[in-house]
């Protein structure tokens, strides 16, 4: 909350997530499009043809988005693809600036490999989530546009199709990007992620 609320100087601030099982779905039959009287249709079947799965970093204060998509494998090595988008930021981001990382507790995170790399590079520095709080990660709220604007409603051949389709949304909104604007305060938070630590402990109970 203290990056979104007062963010450090010389530093920048990225929420980071990943969206996976992305499918490249290809309808049995062409959609008809949208006329007067009529709205467009599209077939309710479909034919799979695999997965693809998104790493996004959005800066805070920005709202520019560092990006990459990855066919998925069965041999999934997560770590390795949490390296590679590590990385990535590393490139892109100036090297005169602190990089804080607000992510979620996903085990990948906590690799060996992930840890050791992150000790070679001190200027990165993690901030994890709550429990049951993906909300307090904003590049959730990007992963919404995304879905809503370049996947739903798509028709993807092969699974380089929405690799394309989401770089092409990407690269537009990165050419005019609008930041999210954090509007709720500490106390609101705090009080809102108190009470989903209460209600989880009495289901567990």
């Amino acid at each position: 909350m203290g990056l979104y609320l007062n963010p450090p100087e010389k530093a920048v601030a990225l929420c980071m997530d990943e969206k996976s099982q992305i499918q490249a779905l290809d309808r049995t039959q062409p959609s008809l499009p949208m006329k007067k009287g009529r709205a467009g249709t599209m077939t309710h079947d479909y034919k799979r043809h695999g997965t693809t799965t998104l790493f996004a970093a959005l800066n805070v204060l920005t709202g520019t988005v560092i990006s990459e998509s990855r066919r998925d494998s069965r041999a999934r090595h997560r770590h390795e693809k949490f390296l590679k988008s590590l990385r990535k930021i590393d490139r892109e981001v100036t090297t005169s600036l602190q990089v804080h990382l607000i992510l979620d507790k996903y085990a990948t995170h906590q690799h060996l490999d992930v840890k050791n790399w992150l000790a070679k590079h001190p200027r990165f520095h993690l901030h994890v989530t709550p429990t049951s709080s993906s909300w307090l990660n904003l590049v959730e709220c990007r992963f919404r546009d995304i879905t809503d604007k370049a996947i739903r409603r798509g028709v993807f051949p092969s699974v380089p199709d929405p690799i394309s389709a989401i770089g092409h949304y990407l690269n537009a909104h990165n050419k005019v990007p609008k930041p999210f604007v954090w509007v709720a305060s500490a106390e609101s938070i705090l009080e809102k992620v108190g009470r989903g630590s209460v209600a989880l402990e009495t289901i567990t109970n």
